[in-house]
């Protein structure tokens, strides 16, 4: 898996008309093809009266993509969309534009560029985030390291996710995973090394 991977930050919808044509775009980050096709169904299913739901998706590995014209003439809906997202170096991500005919016809060049559109805004409406190799660490130290560890954090950016007061002061911490070793280095140098600290989860996180 690569250490950092672009993605949308949520859910995105906009539309557009093109000569009377409804174009709707719908961008969702998902993980497995199963939840790229669920969400396929579930835009077809919001839309049971549009005339086409072309789609396409990449999915984290890069290599696992696909698209679909749905109806519309080969290589006008699908390939325009799949292009969009791969020029935007998105993976893990599924995009529907959804087409209710206004009488006009487009031309496959028309519909193209009308495919592209509705992915590109609907990729707009979700916004991007770039996801790096995170750890979540756990340190254990006495009250009197509390103050001193806290001019350290900042220095590694690092986020505080949880603090329990017990009979030590135990510190749940989210840092970037090429930076633990020199945050290590550095609480042992604190501690006169007497504090270790422990990797306790590997996670994907917004870049820190």
């Amino acid at each position: 898996m690569p250490k950092e991977y672009r993605t949308l930050r949520g859910y995105g919808e906009d539309e557009f008309i093109e000569k009377k044509s409804r174009f709707i775009g719908y961008a969702q980050p998902v993980g497995t093809t199963e939840e790229a096709e669920g969400f396929i169904a579930s835009i077809r299913k919001k839309n049971p009266d549009a005339r086409h739901n072309v789609f396409a998706y990449v999915l984290r590995d890069g290599l696992t993509r696909r698209c679909s014209d749905d109806g519309e003439p080969q290589g006008s809906g699908g390939v325009p969309v799949l292009d969009v997202i791969q020029k935007e170096g998105l993976t893990g991500v599924c995009v529907v534009v959804t087409r209710y005919f206004g009488g006009i016809l487009l031309g496959v060049g028309g519909l193209a560029r009308a495919y592209g559109k509705g992915a590109r805004i609907a990729l707009d409406a979700a916004g991007a985030v770039t996801m790096t190799n995170c750890e979540v660490l756990s340190v254990r130290l006495p009250y009197t390291l509390y103050g001193k560890i806290g001019y350290i954090l900042p220095q590694y950016n690092i986020q505080t996710l949880d603090t329990v007061f017990n009979e030590e002061v135990e510190l749940s911490l989210l840092i970037r995973a090429d930076r633990t070793a020199a945050f290590s280095d550095a609480v042992r140098e604190m501690s006169a090394g007497s504090v270790a600290v422990e990797i306790v989860e590997e996670r994907f996180c917004e870049m820190l």
